[in-house]
């Protein structure tokens, strides 16, 4: 029954950013600013595969700058390669988008719609897809969080906060076509079901994990990363080793899980082969990570992107570590390493703010995480002043991520040119 609770409650919040989205997205020449960005990219594989036949793109001038040009959305997602227009984007996404980008393909001329890939029916999918997938990640951290013994109130609590709270609302609402909020339903499905391989030892969950893991390195190359929680969710170092073992008993199962991630990730090259005639294409030429000149702290603390800066409700689940250390010192210290390792890999990245952005993007897909240090430590502070104190300022950072939002839509806080000088200037400010 309170299982039905949490779900029926993931279902309000779907129910509430669909009319939200709706609201923001959907009305007068909104919608033609939906897909920008990074999103052009990755959605771009849909109509290149499904309508034009065309693996260069050849379509993105007559479609995209001259039938629905918007002055927000003039972004080159293609990058010449010996003489080749290549998408510079993986596709990943679009993989996920697929089932939603055929739906809106099917209603377009029943509905009355240019069945060009581009107008709007497809657009209201890709909104529905960014929700759908956001609701899903929350389905699955609900059913990691019950496994952490986290009663219904605190996960619905926590599900509530990180909604609200964190910059997942805006890149499920405010760039529904970007790749964060996929990552997010892929990693918390990640965690889910690598828990469940070290509390049962089921060899049957190995294909599902590499698939998952295949698709989060389709999605976003980066988030291979993830590999590296397999200790922390193993709860313990006994299950984590337990677990290793039984791999290799069973070499037949491991071989196959990685012939299945193998076969996703492969579809990436095999698009630079259909494409150019080789199977790998640099298509970020310039860009790299600089692994000597990290900007660790930056990534947390800025006013041009900081994490904490922006998203101060994820500051303040940290204190969870404290709790956790009390509880499983195993999993605070694996967890704890993770994220130095994390934040050492993508502050390393050139452009540590990662372009125009709401708060560091980058930190979306893994909430997950921080939802488990928020969990704990509202299980187990147990002084009513304390708690009290706590929530309140929870709620506090709840409201004004949503004021931060909604200045960053109105270009108070700007995408990129952000200091100190400026975001306290326009500090609580409503246009």
């Amino acid at each position: 029954m309170k299982s039905k609770v949490s779900r029926v409650f993931i279902l309000l919040i779907g129910i509430g950013l669909l009319i939200i989205s709706s609201n923001i997205n959907w009305h007068k020449n909104s919608w033609l600013r939906v897909v920008q960005s990074d999103a052009k990219g990755y959605y771009a594989y849909l109509p290149a595969i499904f309508i034009y036949g065309d693996p260069n793109f050849g379509f993105f001038d007559e479609i995209e700058k001259e039938k629905y040009y918007h002055p927000t959305n003039q972004y080159e997602y293609r990058v010449g390669i010996d003489g080749t227009m290549v998408n510079k984007y993986f596709c990943g996404v679009a993989i996920m988008q697929a089932p939603f980008f055929l739906a809106a393909h099917m209603l377009s001329k029943p509905l009355g719609f240019p069945s060009d890939g581009y107008s709007k029916i497809y657009i209201y999918l890709i909104c529905i897809a960014a929700i759908f997938y956001f609701c899903l990640g929350l389905l699955f951290l609900n059913k990691l969080l019950a496994g952490y013994e986290i009663a219904t109130t605190i996960r619905i609590m926590v599900m509530l906060l990180l909604t609200f709270g964190t910059h997942a609302f805006y890149y499920t609402i405010g760039e529904p076509g970007m790749s964060h909020v996929y990552s997010f339903a892929l990693i918390s499905a990640f965690l889910y079901y690598a828990r469940q391989y070290f509390k049962t030892e089921n060899l049957r969950l190995l294909p599902l994990l590499a698939i998952i893991y295949g698709l989060t390195g389709l999605v976003r190359p980066a988030n291979l990363i993830v590999i590296l929680l397999l200790p922390f969710a193993a709860g313990e170092l006994l299950n984590f080793s337990n677990g290793i073992r039984k791999l290799f008993r069973q070499p037949l199962t491991l071989i196959g899980s990685l012939f299945l991630f193998v076969g996703i990730i492969v579809l990436q090259a095999l698009y630079y082969k259909i494409a150019t005639g080789s199977f790998w294409a640099d298509t970020y030429p310039g860009e790299s990570f600089q692994f000597l000149e990290p900007r660790f702290w930056a990534m947390l603390f800025s006013y041009k992107k900081g994490l904490f800066v922006y998203t101060p409700l994820m500051l303040f689940s940290l204190v969870g570590f404290y709790h956790l250390w009390r509880r499983n010192t195993y999993q605070a210290i694996t967890l704890g390493l993770f994220f130095i390792i994390l934040n050492y890999i993508l502050s390393s990245w050139w452009s540590w703010w990662y372009g125009g952005s709401f708060s560091s993007r980058v930190y979306v897909e893994y909430i997950p995480l921080f939802a488990i240090l928020l969990a704990t430590a509202l299980k187990h502070i147990r002084q009513s002043w304390l708690k009290v104190s706590f929530i309140s300022l929870l709620i506090a950072s709840l409201a004004l991520n949503q004021i931060q939002t909604y200045q960053y839509r109105y270009q108070m806080i700007h995408w990129e040119d952000m200091n100190k000088e400026k975001y306290w200037d326009v500090f609580l400010k409503l246009p």
